[in-house]
């Protein structure tokens, strides 16, 4: 018990560490008037766009080794699908944003079933029981849809299966399977927040911005999910 408390305020610590670096260098970038000003932000995109098409590669790789680490160090999707989308559109990011949360998901499983999975055992396998006989059988299938239902916060997703024994394969797939709606619609309202920048003269209200169709639109898909996703989740309660 002493040895997992331990554990647990070193990651937490570490964690908090590399968040606050962030947060860091990102306010000490960015001034309030790079913020308030509707015109700084469509010039800051600009030189973002110029910076994509010059070093396209090294751009994609930069956001997908972050996104594999911020998985790693417990982060949500939801904020890096939003980014993804926003930098490289509802198509490329959904494919890049998808490939990378699956990857880093993978690592995580990794390293929770390799070092960490007594402890896993212990503090989820008697909320989680009813899951044990359900995963047994078609492991894909129920992957899939677990990671489509969204039972549970996306990194604690991510090391759930742990305690089930899932094999690898199955692991990756059925998370990209899963996920891959849900970051298609988040990717596509990241996608069209950067194309409504360029269609105000002044930061808009919240209802012209609600109704621009690159807007509304994924936002109905999402709760749609949302929906969905409470229906399968009854279902698998049962």
């Amino acid at each position: 018990m002493e040895k997992s408390n331990k554990l647990k305020i070193i990651i937490g610590l570490f964690y908090l560490t590399i968040i606050s670096l962030f947060m860091y260098f990102l306010f000490s970038k960015i001034s309030f008037e790079d913020i308030s000003s509707i015109k700084i932000i469509q010039s800051n995109v600009n030189e973002l766009n110029i910076v994509k098409s010059n070093n396209l590669i090294a751009v994609i790789l930069f956001f997908c080794v972050f996104t594999i680490l911020w998985v790693l160090l417990l982060g949500f999707g939801t904020p890096i699908a939003l980014v993804g989308g926003f930098i490289f559109g509802k198509w490329l990011g959904t494919i890049l944003i998808t490939l990378s949360l699956s990857t880093g998901a993978l690592f995580l499983y990794l390293v929770g079933k390799y070092f960490f999975y007594d402890f896993l055992k212990k503090k989820l396998s008697a909320k989680f029981k009813y899951l044990d006989t359900i995963f047994k059988d078609k492991q894909l299938l129920i992957m899939v849809i677990f990671r489509f239902v969204g039972f549970v916060p996306f990194f604690i997703a991510n090391l759930l299966p742990v305690i089930f024994n899932i094999k690898v394969k199955n692991y990756y797939l059925g998370t990209f399977i899963g996920i891959l709606p849900s970051i298609f619609i988040l990717s596509s309202l990241g996608s069209g927040l950067s194309d409504a920048i360029y269609q105000f003269e002044t930061f808009p209200s919240f209802t012209s911005l609600i109704a621009l169709p690159e807007i509304y639109l994924p936002i109905i898909g999402f709760f749609s999910i949302i929906v969905a996703s409470i229906f399968l989740k009854k279902i698998f309660q049962k």
